[in-house]
């Protein structure tokens, strides 16, 4: 006989894998009709219905108006369609990158959609991890009323440092860090419980840079962290490559023998230390930024050119060797000093092409839109994906009735 307890319970995981993927539909593909939405779910009207009544009921799907194409001369015949979507402000994700120079902070809807930014100069190595979890977390909150908090479905931290597949910080080196479990810091900070999930600011921009994209990118994509540490994410077909350890990646501790001076690593040759403390021994200024550098190299300014142009050197080196090991065909550059990168295009490619050998095909360049917020955005999403799956507090444990995959009713 069947167990009426086992039948009840997958009974409830069908449906529930149902509401993920109908969810996971509407953020991937946007606006969906209802004969669509069955389509992508394999289910038959009648099925999917049930799906989209229990969704709509929750307030995560709203019904709305097919909009007209804007078309010369376009007239609409008969009743508009309706179509599915997110109800965007049902619920919002959190995310934090606590950096060595900034804390940043993201408040992201359930469309991924970006609802509110803040950035924070931060001096991290001089204050202990509680009080840079405790001011993170602070940042994180400060815009939001009491009121909406119930509807915060995750929080997300990351930072520069060697973490392991579980979350652990082994070593931070730039922020003082050895054996932190940050996520447990996180939470203990929070005043609400949602989860927590902690990872290294290079995987967080790269999950960010790549997350429910309607077009996943084939191949392998070098995403490049450029901050006062140099991070690095590898994509390959869409996912996320971690290595054995959680330690893939790592591209700032590439020795870059061929350059003047003692041998360096490429984080100390390209990163944001590294560029202000040359800037400063040139600069006229009291208290020169970063956005001062920027400034004379694009005026063309001796100085700050000559400080530009080793840094384009070093960065071709590191990713002509980094591309040698993984064979990325896409390289997305992030984090602040990436600014520098628009206007140093062509001095890298030129470097790249003195460095590599003709027989190897060169990757694409890109600088992210995200800018000093992309790690933060990324940590959002790590919450979002998590909601959208089986693993999501909201789909633990509901009863419901099964829902088994059907063919199309046409």
């Amino acid at each position: 006989m069947n167990d009426p307890a086992l039948t009840a319970s997958s009974h409830r995981r069908i449906r529930q894998s149902n509401e993920v993927a109908a969810l996971r539909a509407l953020h991937q593909f946007g606006r969906l009709s209802r004969a669509e939405l069955a389509r992508k779910l394999r289910l038959n009207r009648s099925s999917s219905g049930h799906i989209i009544a229990s969704l709509t009921a929750d307030g995560l799907v709203r019904e709305a108006i097919e909009d007209s194409p804007e078309q010369p001369g376009y007239a609409r015949v008969g009743r508009p369609g309706i179509m599915l979507e997110l109800v965007p402000d049902a619920i919002f994700f959190l995310g934090v990158e606590i950096g060595v120079e900034h804390i940043s902070t993201v408040e992201i809807d359930l469309g991924t959609n970006i609802v509110s930014t803040n950035v924070e100069p931060f001096d991290g190595p001089s204050i202990s991890v509680e009080a840079a979890v405790a001011r993170a977390v602070s940042l994180a909150l400060q815009s939001i009323p009491a009121s909406k908090l119930e509807r915060c479905e995750g929080f997300g931290v990351s930072t520069p440092a060697q973490m392991d597949k579980h979350g652990l910080v082994r070593l931070a080196p730039l922020l003082g860090w050895r054996n932190v479990h940050l996520a447990d810091l996180v939470r203990d900070a929070l005043p609400l419980r949602v989860p927590v999930l902690a990872e290294n600011d290079a995987n967080a921009f790269a999950i960010g840079a790549t997350y429910g994209r309607s077009e996943v990118h084939s191949g392998v994509t070098l995403f490049l962290v450029m901050e006062s540490g140099i991070g690095g994410g590898i994509i390959i077909d869409g996912s996320l490559f971690r290595g054995a350890n959680g330690l893939a990646g790592e591209i700032g501790h590439l020795i870059i023998s061929d350059t003047p001076g003692p041998r360096r690593n490429l984080e100390q040759l390209i990163g944001l230390e590294t560029i202000m403390g040359e800037y400063r021994k040139t600069s006229t200024l009291d208290h020169p930024t970063f956005g001062n550098f920027l400034a004379d190299v694009q005026d063309r300014l001796p100085s700050a050119v000559s400080i530009a142009e080793q840094w384009a050197r070093a960065l071709a080196i590191g990713l002509v060797q980094a591309c040698r090991i993984i064979d990325a065909d896409r390289i997305v550059l992030g984090g602040s000093v990436a600014a520098l990168y628009p206007l140093m295009t062509a001095r890298v490619a030129a470097h790249i092409h003195a460095t590599q050998e003709s027989s190897f095909p060169v990757p694409s360049i890109t600088v992210n839109d995200e800018g000093t917020v992309g790690s933060a955005f990324g940590a959002a999403c790590m919450l979002h994906q998590r909601y959208l799956s089986l693993e999501s507090q909201r789909f633990g444990g509901e009863a419901a009735e099964l829902e088994e995959p059907e063919e199309d009713e046409g």
